[in-house]
């Protein structure tokens, strides 16, 4: 079955008002044909951007300008003949590898077989061999005529393939860096149909397991919203520093298209798309960018549990690129920043949400690539600006009995203080001092206290109950002598003593990952040591799995860090 007679009237499409005229006519059914927007899409973005040659060079293809006063700006006319022979091979190819009567209909939808099988025609007519990350391999245009496809174009592809079967159930479902299908009644069945990452090609069919679907907040497409992912999918790349202008303009006029009729409310990552265009090339009465950057921000929130990161990051590129004034240059806005110990704080702050973000998760996320953007960071910032930030941990790094052995029986477990000592403890501690590196001045007792560890002193200005009588024997007394902190005005307060650099009115970051924990007297040393810093931030990635497995839930110690200590 070929394409319906109200669908050949909109051809040959002339220049960007013509696939404008297609979509919106196509958003219009309860049904838009997934097959003929992306073969659509994937001929003009490949004689734009794949395929830009001087136009009478190309056979059977015909070029108009989008201005008349500008030739070099040209556009390939749609042909109906071309894109309707696409769209029958591409159907003719679902419909001859899927017989539906051997498949089961579970009321409400599709079965999860018929849904593997369809995934299964896609997958078998790619290329055996191809990079799958190169541009302009995301349309049915590029499988049918290249029979190559990146990882979201394979999932997009069964999803119009299942459309063609007439399996209106099987929508696409997405998170910010994979793509997948869900099936059945309301959307409640998900399927791998493509691959995320290296090795798990033979997962295709699966149940979606990770940690994103589980908490519920990846998008439900409905049909619109597919047709939106593809208008977001076009790249308009000509190579590394080149964009195609034809190609730029009919993005943004999609995305206004689909915005202005409310298909974007739930779809973040296409606000923050079409915010970056009119960014760039405003068009007069229609929204600021800003207010487009907050209403994805708030569709996040509202829909996703705050859990989407790219909403924000759109944000801030748009403050970025707005961030001086238009009687402050450029470079001395960035001059500042670099001299501003709040700007180091707020960059810490970062890190230490993406690597707080990162655990728990069974992939780990932080490969060296953030490494080596984090020290570059760190870099421009000066040792005496990054001096300036104070750093404390949201929880206490206690590892006093597992970095030693004892013979003593009682001394194992973290125990609670006894009652009768609390108060004279909470005196104690208000005293604080610095801790020393070795065990050489801890007097004797029946409960010596451990040889403290950088990382144990670096617990903040102040100690949960649970760890408060660490330094206490069992008859409730202090065994630490008696500490002159709180009346020697020269000493430092807790805070800072504590923390890794900083000085009186500095900024004050709370660390609350344990990479960034590790990190603490890294970030703020007078040299930046690279390879220290990329060993720790990538490194515990492979060992944090393990710390789950053996850890009760809330202990946060990192013993398994470090080397157990011979007994002597």
């Amino acid at each position: 079955m070929g394409l319906h007679t109200a669908q050949k009237k909109h051809f040959p499409l002339r220049g960007i008002d013509g696939v404008f005229q297609l979509f919106d006519t196509e958003l219009r059914k309860s049904e838009p044909d997934l097959a003929l927007l992306s073969l659509v899409l994937g001929f003009v973005e490949h004689f734009l951007a794949v395929n830009r040659v001087v136009p009478i060079n190309v056979p059977g293809v015909r070029f108009e300008p989008l201005e008349p006063d500008c030739p070099n700006s040209c556009f390939p006319t749609v042909e109906l003949g071309m894109i309707s022979a696409l769209h029958e091979r591409f159907t003719a190819q679902i419909r001859g590898a899927v017989d539906l009567s051997q498949y089961r209909h579970p009321a409400g939808g599709s079965s999860r077989d018929l849904v593997k099988k369809v995934s299964d025609v896609i997958w078998n007519s790619l290329s055996r061999s191809y990079f799958k990350d190169r541009a302009h391999i995301q349309s049915l245009f590029s499988l049918i005529t290249g029979t190559k496809l990146d990882s979201s174009g394979v999932a997009f592809a069964v999803v119009a393939a299942c459309q063609v079967l007439g399996l209106r159930d099987v929508h696409l479902g997405l998170s910010e860096d994979h793509a997948w299908v869900i099936f059945g009644k309301n959307g409640e069945e998900t399927a791998e149909v493509t691959w995320h990452g290296k090795g798990n090609e033979d997962r295709r069919g699966q149940t979606i397991t990770t940690g994103v679907n589980e908490k519920g907040s990846y998008m439900k497409c409905t049909r619109n919203m597919e047709v939106a992912f593809m208008v977001c999918a076009i790249n308009p790349s000509l190579d590394l520093h080149t964009d195609s202008s034809e190609l730029l303009q009919l993005q943004q006029k999609l995305l206004w298209l689909l915005y202005d009729r409310g298909d974007l409310e739930r779809y973040p990552m296409a606000m923050g798309t079409l915010a970056d265009l009119e960014d760039q090339e405003p068009i007069p009465g229609k929204e600021s960018p800003i207010q487009i950057h907050l209403k994805a921000v708030g569709s996040a929130q509202k829909y996703y549990n705050n859990e989407h990161i790219y909403p924000f990051m759109y944000l801030a590129g748009f403050h970025y690129r707005h961030r001086n004034s238009q009687d402050q240059p450029r470079q001395t806005a960035v001059f500042s920043a670099l001299h501003d110990a709040d700007c180091f704080a707020h960059l810490l702050r970062f890190y230490d949400g993406i690597c707080k973000w990162e655990e728990g998760s069974p992939t780990p996320v932080l490969h060296v690539g953030w490494a080596t953007y984090l020290v570059q960071s760190l870099s421009r910032f000066d040792s005496q600006v990054r001096q300036k930030v104070s750093i404390i941990t949201k929880e206490p790094e206690s590892q006093d009995e597992d970095d030693q052995s004892s013979d003593d029986p009682r001394d194992g477990r973290r125990r609670g203080p006894r009652r009768e000592s609390k108060l004279e403890e909470q005196q104690t501690q208000q005293g604080l001092p610095s801790l020393p590196t070795s065990g050489a001045s801890s007097p004797p007792g029946p409960l010596p206290a451990a040889p403290p560890k950088k990382v144990a002193a670096e617990v903040g200005g102040r100690r949960r109950s649970s760890h408060q009588g660490r330094g206490v024997d069992v008859e409730g007394k202090t065994k630490s002598p008696p500490s002159p902190t709180s009346s020697n005005p020269s000493s430092p307060p807790p805070a800072q003593q504590q923390g890794g650099g900083g000085g009186p009115g500095g900024p004050v970051v709370v660390f609350q990952s344990e990479k960034m924990k590790g990190m603490k007297g890294l970030l703020c040393a007078a040299k930046v040591n690279s390879s220290a810093i990329k060993l720790q931030l990538t490194a515990q990635s492979q060992v944090q799995m393990k710390r789950q497995k053996s850890t009760p839930a809330g202990d946060y110690s990192m013993s398994f860090l470090k080397r157990q200590r011979k007994s002597l």
